[in-house]
C-alpha cells in the first residue's frame, strides 16, 4: 500500500500516545508502521534528495504539526506524551485529524504564519487545506517542476541550433564531466575526424591513455538501430572499444537491445539524459538562487 500521507498519520499518532505515558518517536513509527502493514520495500523508499526515509520524514512532520497544535508535547528529546488538549481532542472521535481541524488552536495558526508566511500569502487557504505533501517534499516537488522545465528549455534551444553548436555543447559537457583535459585539447579533434559515423574524438581521461569516439545527433526524429550499427562500424575499423552516441531525441527499443550485443562498450545518451547531465555540472545553465535546507541541531544544545 502507498504510505499515507502526513495529514493521515496524525490520528494515528495521536490514538497512540493516548494512554498518558511517554513515547518515543521511533516506537510511534514502529507501531504506526506495523498497524499498517509496511512492507521493507515502502519503509526504505527516500526523499529525492536522499536525506531521509518518506516514512520517517512523514511521522515527523505529524508529531512537529500536533506539537505546534499543542495536542502533544515534547518531554525531552524525540520523547513525546499527550495533553489535555489532544484528550479533548480525541474525545470528540475524530474521522481525521488535518491541518484544517489544528487550526482551531491558536497557537497552530501562529506556527503556521511564522514558519510558512509566503506561502500564507502566495496559496489560497483552499488550496492549502488540500495540500497532503510534507513541506520538503512540497519543496522537492516544486524543484523538480523548475528542473523539468529547464530541461525541456536546454533541449529546444539544442534542437533550434546548428550541428556545430551542438557538438562544441557535447565537448564542454564531456570536459565538464571531466573527460578530455581542456576544451582547447578536445576541441581540436571534434568535427575533423572525417568519417561519417564519428563526429569527434575526446580523451577517456586527462593523459589521454585512451579515447572516447563521439557521435552527436541534433536529431528532432528517434534514433534507430541502423544509426547505432553504423556507429559501430566505425568503431570496428578505427580498433575503438568506446563510444558514445549523444542525441537531443531518443532512442528505439531495436538501437538500446543492439548495444547489448555489440563488442564495443557504446553508451547511448537521449535527450532526456543529456538535459540532466548538463544541469548537473553547469553546462549552459547559470545559478540564480540557492536554498539551503538546515535542521535543529539537538546534540549542540544538549552538550551546552
Amino acid at each position: 500500500m502507498p504510505i499515507p500521507d502526513y495529514q493521515s498519520l496524525m490520528l494515528p499518532v495521536l490514538w497512540l500516545v493516548q494512554d498518558r505515558t511517554e513515547h518515543p518517536v521511533s516506537e510511534m513509527r514502529q507501531r504506526i508502521a506495523d498497524q499498517l502493514g509496511l512492507t521493507e520495500s515502502e519503509l526504505s523508499e527516500r526523499l529525492s534528495s536522499d536525506t531521509t526515509t518518506v516514512f520517517m520524514n512523514r511521522v515527523g512532520w505529524a508529531v512537529q504539526y500536533l506539537k505546534s497544535a499543542g495536542v502533544i508535547r515534547a518531554m525531552r528529546r524525540g520523547v513525546y506524551e499527550i495533553t489535555e488538549r489532544g484528550l479533548s481532542l480525541l474525545k470528540t472521535q475524530p474521522s481525521e485529524i488535518t491541518v484544517k481541524t489544528l487550526r482551531q488552536f491558536p497557537e497552530f495558526t501562529e506556527f503556521e504564519v511564522k514558519g510558512s508566511e509566503t506561502a500564507q500569502t502566495s496559496v489560497p487557504d483552499t488550496q492549502q487545506n488540500e495540500t497532503k505533501a510534507t513541506p520538503e517534499e512540497s519543496l522537492e516537488n516544486s524543484f523538480q517542476v523548475l528542473r523539468d522545465a529547464l530541461a525541456h528549455e536546454l533541449l529546444e534551444t539544442m534542437k533550434n541550433g546548428t550541428p556545430a553548436a551542438f557538438e562544441r555543447i557535447v565537448v564542454d559537457l564531456l570536459v565538464a564531466m571531466g573527460y578530455g583535459g581542456s576544451v582547447e585539447d578536445a576541441g581540436k579533434v571534434v568535427g575533423k575526424s572525417g568519417d561519417g559515423g564519428i563526429d569527434g574524438i575526446i580523451k577517456q581521461d586527462k593523459l589521454g591513455l585512451d579515447a572516447i569516439y563521439v557521435q552527436a545527433k541534433r536529431w528532432k526524429d528517434i534514433v534507430g538501430s541502423p544509426e547505432i550499427m553504423r556507429f559501430s562500424g566505425s568503431l570496428t575499423k578505427r580498433h575503438a572499444s568506446r563510444g558514445v552516441f549523444i542525441t537531443t531525441s531518443t532512442f528505439t527499443k531495436d538501437a538500446l537491445e543492439f548495444v547489448e550485443a555489440m563488442p564495443q562498450k557504446i553508451v547511448l545518451v537521449d535527450g532526456k539524459q543529456l538535459a540532466s547531465l548538463m544541469i548537473e555540472h553547469d553546462v549552459g545553465v547559470s545559478s540564480t538562487k540557492a536554498y539551503t535546507l538546515k535542521r535543529l541541531d539537538q546534540d549542540y544544545f544538549e552538550n551546552l
